[in-house]
């Protein structure tokens, strides 16, 4: 008889749980993407580039990096990303 005590239950919920955190975790890592570009957001940004968030927005005040904005949420191509850190390669 299956009950809260089985082994069976114990294993369904235990397996559950695991899911729920591997889903979770994939929801934090995600990326929004559209039309098969990758967008991402301040903190990417600044996390990947070692910069602060006042920089980034100096940069975008200027114009050095191109954004968007939906609905007050900034984001960044990341082809955009990639073609500023190519252009500011010194050689």
């Amino acid at each position: 008889m299956l009950n809260r005590k089985s082994k069976e239950i114990d294993s369904f919920f235990t397996a559950l749980a695991e899911l729920s955190s591997l889903i979770q975790q994939a929801m934090k890592n995600r990326t929004p993407h559209l039309n098969g570009e990758k967008f991402l957001s301040n903190s990417d940004i600044c996390q990947t580039l070692h910069i602060s968030s006042r920089t980034l927005q100096n940069w975008r005040d200027t114009g050095i990096i191109p954004f968007i904005q939906i609905r007050g949420k900034i984001l960044y191509r990341q082809s955009d990303v990639i073609k500023l850190v190519e252009n500011s390669i010194v050689t």
